[in-house]
């Protein structure tokens, strides 16, 4: 029988590795040990939350050295850990990731999961999710809500490609609709009652400042997908200026922006909007009713 290691003991190893590298984190890991914890726990197959229940046991050479392997590419490639492992995980939901599409971490997540959203969406009401990436905010939209009819649109056929094996993974091939196009461009004109509900959107909002100064893992990412212009507001200036054509009277918009409130603020100060809190605080998302569009 080979060597076996320690759960716990490989743990702080690789905390201490990728703390020592001075890598950015900030997709799907706020720091070296929550990161080291997704690479073992993928490791062994198990949901990062399970692994605590067992630091206790031993790994065999095979698993430590496959470990050792995605530590070493993420520190020489700095590349988001969650494209090294193919997957990542939002709101203890798995999701295949890959550089076609950001790795998916939006506090809006936080809302539909939390139920703080239920309240814009009617039983079999419609939710529209732009720039939807990989598709993790249809998908949990869905599989919060499993009586409404979510759509989904973004740009990229790259990206939606990815989202269709998303939507494969989870079963929700016909709950929800996927579109490709430019924002509204390919959503069908709309009668009155089939409007929808509720908007969602994580849009590209970073600042051209800010993308010129990101860390080598956000540069890693396409652009498209976090690029907002000069004040990180080209995108989000189109979405209101059409949204309200999509939304029901008495819907609504949740848009996230990120760090760019004082920009939104600048951008549209005629505009009411409600701020809604999550765990990053009660500026990063927020909610605008469709008869204040």
């Amino acid at each position: 029988m080979g060597p076996s290691y320690s759960l716990e003991t490989l743990w702080k190893e690789v905390t201490q590795k990728l703390d020592a590298a001075g890598l950015s984190f900030g997709h799907g890991a706020v720091n070296a040990e929550s990161e080291a914890l997704w690479i073992i726990s993928t490791a062994l197959g198990y949901p990062p939350e399970d692994t605590l229940d067992a630091l206790d046991t031993n790994i065999s050479q095979d698993l430590k050295n496959q470990i050792d392997a995605w530590v070493n590419e993420r520190v020489k490639t700095r590349q988001p850990l969650a494209y090294i492992l193919g997957e990542a995980w939002l709101m203890g939901v798995p999701f295949y990731c890959d550089d076609r599409s950001i790795v998916p971490r939006s506090f809006i997540a936080e809302l539909i999961v939390d139920g703080h959203l239920e309240h814009w969406i009617p039983p079999n009401g419609k939710v529209l999710d732009l720039c939807t990436g990989n598709g993790s905010l249809a998908i949990l939209m869905a599989l919060s809500c499993p009586d409404v009819q979510v759509s989904a649109t973004d740009l990229s056929l790259q990206a939606l490609s990815l989202a269709a094996k998303n939507l494969d993974r989870h079963n929700l091939t016909e709950q929800i609709e996927v579109f490709q196009g430019d924002l509204f461009e390919s959503i069908p004109t709309l009668s009155e009652d089939q409007k929808f509900d509720l908007i969602i959107c994580n849009p590209p909002y970073v600042n051209a400042e800010t993308m010129a100064n990101l860390p080598k893992e956000y540069h890693a990412e396409p652009e498209i997908s976090l690029a907002g212009g000069p004040d990180g507001m080209d995108i989000i200036r189109r979405i209101i200026a059409n949204a309200k054509e999509y939304l029901a009277d008495d819907g609504a918009l949740v848009l996230e922006i990120g760090n760019e409130a004082s920009n939104f603020m600048k951008a549209f100060p005629e505009i009411p909007v409600t701020w809604l809190e999550v765990s990053a605080g009660d500026d990063q998302v927020l909610l605008i009713q469709s008869e204040d569009l």
